[in-house]
């Protein structure tokens, strides 16, 4: 699976809450400054090239839906992130966040409590 631009991301977003949507629902989303309609249409293409999106012809217009979940592309891209920065280990990047003081004490309770009941 690929992984999204930044652009990408932002479009993918507004389809996961749209659930589906014409290119003028999805500009309307943006905040100012908004992109310009082509943009907007140029990305939708490259994500259906990419088969993140799909989409239902009305005429010369098109309906656009995501085809990969939200779900699905947070576990992949999660996963990367594991793999490519903390050796593959979970234990590292609950460690590197601890360090950083970004997940306080109660937070890693909540996710020990997870683990936990996940191993029974």
């Amino acid at each position: 699976m690929k992984e999204l631009t930044k652009a990408e991301e932002e479009i993918m977003q507004i389809l996961w809450t749209l659930e589906k949507a014409f290119v003028k629902d999805i500009l309307a989303e943006f905040k100012e400054p908004k992109p310009a309609y082509n943009t907007v249409s140029t990305i939708i293409r490259i994500l259906e090239k990419k088969d993140f999106v799909g989409y239902k012809a009305f005429g010369k217009t098109h309906q656009y839906y995501p085809i990969l979940t939200k779900e699905a592309y947070k576990s992949q891209i999660s996963k990367s992130l594991i793999s490519n920065y903390f050796g593959g280990s979970v234990e590292n990047l609950v460690s590197f966040f601890a360090k950083k003081e970004e997940v306080n004490v109660e937070e890693l309770d909540q996710i020990l409590n997870q683990l936990k009941a996940k191993k029974k």
